[in-house]
């Protein structure tokens, strides 16, 4: 918001105006959610460093081949959903824990804990570990 926007305002809504520096986590979530959405094209231009590298088994190490393997999992797997259960900042390290919900008919949820290294406030590097979200559980605590 612009000072002269605020020229119009009450003052109790100026006092109350606070700016909101996003953080790292708001970033790592912001990617998430658009690549998640299909929008992975867009979600690495915005977010991602161009000397990013990743640590995923099932693919070479690089920025390319990542980003390749994610629109085509866009295509297989559309119409999915990321919701970000929880997430820690620490330093240039966010983790998030989120559940991936899929709309094609009989997929089950995946459970998956992305670990993000930040460099000029872009996503330099990437782990992550998955599971798919069990219909019958034993344990009562569930795993979110």
């Amino acid at each position: 918001m612009l000072y002269r926007e605020f020229e119009s305002l009450p003052l109790r809504q100026i006092i109350s105006f606070r700016v909101h520096q996003v953080t790292k986590k708001d970033i790592a979530i912001s990617f998430l959610r658009l690549a998640a959405s299909g929008k992975v094209g867009e979600a690495y231009e915005k977010y991602v460093h161009p000397k990013f590298s990743h640590h995923n088994a099932y693919f070479k190490g690089d920025r390319r081949s990542l980003l390749e393997a994610m629109e085509e999992a866009a295509v297989k797997s559309p119409n999915k959903s990321i919701e970000v259960v929880r997430a820690l900042e620490d330093g240039d390290l966010v983790a998030t824990h989120s559940r991936v919900v899929r709309a094609t008919p009989g997929a089950t949820d995946i459970a998956v804990v992305h670990i993000f290294r930040f460099e000029d406030n872009l996503i330099i590097e990437e782990w992550e570990a998955g599971m798919q979200v069990p219909k019958d559980s034993p344990n009562e605590n569930g795993i979110f």
